[in-house]
């Protein structure tokens, strides 16, 4: 898991093929002013979620994980937490995991928490185990999905 400005995802280019085409979208859009809902960057390979609602409560949700994409969240309003934890520490035994949702449930608590602030970014890959939402208030954010490798 990397946690930076969005401003510094340009370091993390050379992390990911496909992280290139990411910038560009970023770049090229005003996020903070899309609509909620789906958004195609190169058809199932990338695309972008806008989400807004109210965050969770203070109650940890809990952890998911994801097999085939690296999140990549972007805080556009509120101020929220994620809890966070490696997966390789997780018992995954008969958990069900959705292949279309690409998304199983852990029973697991989080490990450590990072708080996100307009601005920031978390690079989630397939090995970190995550539960976001976690505050009060409405929040607005980014998820943009990158087919992992």
């Amino acid at each position: 898991m990397i946690v930076d400005s969005l401003k510094g995802f340009e370091r993390y280019l050379n992390l990911h093929p496909n992280f290139l085409s990411v910038s560009r979208f970023i770049t090229k859009n005003k996020l903070a002013e899309m609509e909620p809902g789906e958004y195609p960057v190169e058809g199932r390979e990338i695309f972008c979620t806008i989400w807004e609602g109210n965050a969770k409560g203070l109650e940890i949700p809990p952890l998911e994980v994801h097999d085939s994409y690296i999140d990549i969240h972007i805080l556009l309003k509120g101020n929220e937490t994620i809890g966070v934890r490696d997966r390789s520490s997780c018992n995954a035994e008969n958990i069900s995991y959705d292949s279309e949702k690409d998304i199983a449930f852990l029973e697991e608590m989080p490990e450590n928490f990072l708080s996100l602030s307009p601005g920031n970014i978390a690079i989630i890959y397939p090995y970190d185990a995550h539960a976001p939402l976690i505050g009060e208030g409405l929040l607005k954010k980014a998820v943009i999905k990158v087919k992992f490798l």
